[in-house]
């Protein structure tokens, strides 16, 4: 089978996964990184340096086992290593204080957006209830507090919000999609 692989017989390499896939993975990576996620990328690796490599083995007296075992024994311990470095970073980088990062600039045409939306919440409060649009427009417009909405409506605060929902009901009613 050692030639066959060598020769690049795929069915040959799908076979020396089958035999050894599981064992290589149970054996010699999973001990090595407990992480499934990262055990399981090394076990691709592994293959896939396997199969690169297949013609520098030497059959001398030894299974091909303990040659892809090394291969993965090497691999996890690259992986482990790795991720112990990222996972450091990572730490520092949460310890460390980061200055805030700047907002983005707003884009060019969104001033243009603000304008239509702005044309659009005025004609469909123009559409309702009076009393209805006076109560979004002190609360969500003029961003008032709920204390001050009711004392201007002139009524309790539980009824303005009561008034205030009804508010919002209607005016997804009567604004374009």
């Amino acid at each position: 089978m050692i030639i066959r692989l060598q020769q690049g017989d795929r069915k040959a390499f799908a076979t020396l996964y089958g035999w050894y896939g599981d064992l290589i993975f149970r054996q010699a990576i999973l001990p090595r990184l407990p992480i499934r996620e990262l055990a399981e990328d090394c076990l691709r690796d592994t293959f896939r340096t396997a199969l690169e490599k297949i013609g520098t083995f030497r059959l001398e007296n030894r299974s091909i086992f303990f040659w892809l075992r090394r291969i993965a024994v090497n691999k996890a311990i690259d992986v482990h290593r790795r991720h112990k470095r990222d996972q450091a970073l990572s730490d520092a980088l949460q310890q460390q204080d980061a200055p805030p990062m700047a907002p983005a600039p707003p884009r060019p045409d969104r001033g243009l957006e603000v304008d239509d939306t702005r044309r659009m919440v005025e004609a469909s409060l123009a559409n309702m209830n009076a009393r209805y649009a006076r109560a979004l427009r002190l609360r969500l417009i003029e961003d008032r507090s709920r204390e001050e909405c009711a004392e201007i409506l002139g009524v309790t605060v539980g009824n303005f919000d009561v008034i205030l929902h009804r508010a919002t009901k209607a005016f997804r009613k009567v604004y374009p999609p």
